[in-house]
């Protein structure tokens, strides 16, 4: 089918491309928003300069970068290119940038997107004269992976610039399911959570957009999304056909990110959250821990996973160069597992085994969990259920919220 500019969109300034039902078709008819964007001679863009918000993950499923892509292509006028935390090409690691630069390859200005927001990042907007930003950006579905917050902060940054705002869906690699964990105070925002989200959210990044902009952006933005077609919800990364590769350089695999909406959680703890090995936010462990962690964490029963005593020398990060204990996660029914129920119970054992085990001392697990909740129930002797069981109320209310701006099957 051919897809004319009328087509790509809807009406008013949110727009949405309607999803065909992936259960109708071989995951081989899946399209990628910017496979949709491409196949119709990128009309969407037409007589606009454009600057494109991406990171290696911005690929077609041949392996090619949608910048360099776009750059060959006389339809589209691709001038900037703006880079989130790690980099427009990856090169760096958690907390860092690449600055700004000219693309080797491109000969395209990178313009560095990291801790900025606001009048600030309009700014940027402003000096690379685009007058359409695009993002691409392959997400894990965890509230406090920071690329969801810098598609906040430049959809926000859009708006003050007077630029039109476009995004090109991907899918959610560990489902859109449902939204799992406790739902951010609003407090306790920062850059790993600027809105009251849950930890798990369930939304792909095009949802997300629709989310900020009707309830958290405080004022409209020239938004238009470009959906896949033939995504289903209950799909994970690999039932879509799509090359994985990695959205920062500590999420090598599709099974880092299942873990991850829970594991994370132990960046807020002297424990190593594995960073410096193959198996990050799977290896967990620190100095003196042994197989009692495996043994009492196996002792609950949880759904969809087992954990196997593991012993491991981080090569940078926490721990570097030192043999510490501690647990490996081996889940074997993916549709049952429960990552951020999984993480509350392993940091529940953790501390019950370990009598070394201490929060960070900047409590930046509230930042994590956004609230004091899941610390200060912990160190009452609080049990995985009785944490969990605490914030259902306010995720209930999300998912109510979470409903309107769904866009698949």
């Amino acid at each position: 089918m051919h897809l004319s500019r009328r087509n790509l969109l809807a009406s008013a300034t949110m727009t949405a491309l309607p999803a065909t039902p992936a259960a109708a078709k071989p995951r081989e008819h899946l399209q990628t928003g910017f496979e949709r964007l491409a196949a119709d001679g990128y009309s969407l863009l037409s007589g606009q300069k454009v600057g494109i918000v991406t990171n290696p993950t911005g690929i077609t499923r041949d392996a090619l970068h949608i910048v360099d892509v776009m750059h060959e292509d006389p339809r589209v006028e691709l001038t900037a290119v703006f880079g989130p935390e790690h980099g427009f090409r990856g090169t760096a690691q958690a907390g860092g940038s690449e600055g700004r630069y000219d693309d080797p390859a491109t000969g395209l200005p990178v313009y560095d997107t990291y801790l900025k927001s606001g009048r600030p990042l309009a700014d940027v907007f402003t000096a690379s004269g685009v007058d359409t930003v695009v993002f691409d950006i392959q997400d894990v579905g965890a509230r406090f992976y920071t690329y969801i917050w810098t598609l906040y902060d430049c959809m926000e940054a859009a708006q003050l610039a007077g630029k039109r705002f476009v995004v090109l869906d991907r899918p959610n690699p560990v489902t859109g399911r449902a939204a799992q964990g406790p739902v951010l105070h609003k407090e306790f925002a920062t850059f790993v959570g600027r809105q009251p989200i849950a930890q798990a959210h369930g939304m792909t990044v095009a949802e997300l957009a629709r989310l900020f902009d009707g309830e958290f952006l405080s004022a409209p933005v020239p938004l238009e999304t470009v959906l896949m077609t033939g995504w289903n919800r209950t799909w994970f990364h690999d039932a879509s056909g799509l090359p994985w590769v990695p959205p920062s350089p500590n999420m090598p695999t599709p099974d880092t990110a299942l873990v991850y909406s829970g594991t994370c959680m132990f960046e807020g703890t002297n424990l190593s959250e594995g960073r410096g090995t193959t198996r990050p936010f799977e290896l967990l462990g620190a100095e003196g821990i042994d197989g009692r962690w495996a043994a009492a964490a196996n002792g609950l029963g949880l759904p969809g996973v087992r954990f196997r005593e593991a012993y491991f020398a981080p090569t940078f990060s926490k721990f570097q160069g030192k043999t510490v204990g501690g647990v490996q996660i081996h889940v074997h029914d993916r549709a049952g597992y429960d990552p951020v129920r999984t993480g509350i119970a392993l940091l529940v054992t953790a501390r019950k085994v370990w009598d070394g085990f201490a929060w960070r001392s900047d409590n930046w697990i509230d930042k994590l969990t956004g609230s004091t909740r899941v610390r200060t129930m912990i160190d009452a002797g609080a049990g995985p259920d009785e944490v969990a069981g605490a914030w259902q109320d306010e995720l209930e209310a999300f998912r109510s919220v979470r409903k309107k701006y769904l866009l698949y099957k």
